[in-house]
């Protein structure tokens, strides 16, 4: 934990960024509550995010991995999609979470890949599956982001901003 990667962004996305002064790592992360359970983002873009996570410091009291540790890692990658769809003038809110729990994880690292279902001018929804290191499905989850316009209150709390 606390280890830092270089996401992947596409070039469209980073030159949209670059114009604005954003800091994209710091825009497009996992938050303090991703950092805190070891969440890292290895790619986005509004087609796709992929990040990771832990089970060690991530489970309940029987030693699987936490249902909430799922829904934080779902949430994340799907709202970080919804923020690509929306691009710069748009802040994704999410407004609704959906987790089915497969089977449980006792170490190792969880994956979670999130794909567009439907991307609006106002809504984004995304699927998101998580797997473990055997490929095994652990979680199925579908998060739908509602898009509103930045306003200038906004802009103050956006990380990484000049």
């Amino acid at each position: 934990m606390g280890e830092q990667t270089t996401v992947k962004f596409p070039q469209e996305v980073l030159d949209e960024y670059a114009a604005l002064g954003v800091d994209l790592p710091a825009l497009f992360s996992a938050g303090h509550l991703g950092n805190r359970m070891g969440v890292q983002i290895v790619e986005a873009a509004p087609d796709r995010v992929v990040g990771t996570m832990p089970v060690e410091g991530n489970t309940q009291p029987y030693g699987l991995l936490h249902g909430g540790a799922s829904a934080v890692l779902a949430e994340t990658l799907g709202s970080i999609g919804a923020m690509l769809h929306g691009g710069s003038r748009k802040i994704a809110v999410g407004v609704d979470l959906n987790c089915t729990h497969h089977r449980g994880v006792r170490s190792g690292l969880v994956t979670g890949v999130a794909t567009p279902v439907h991307r609006g001018r106002s809504t984004a929804t995304y699927e998101i599956v998580i797997t473990d290191e055997q490929d095994k499905r652990v979680c199925s989850a579908r998060l739908t982001c509602m898009l509103r316009e930045v306003t200038p209150k906004d802009a103050d709390g956006i990380p990484g901003t000049a």
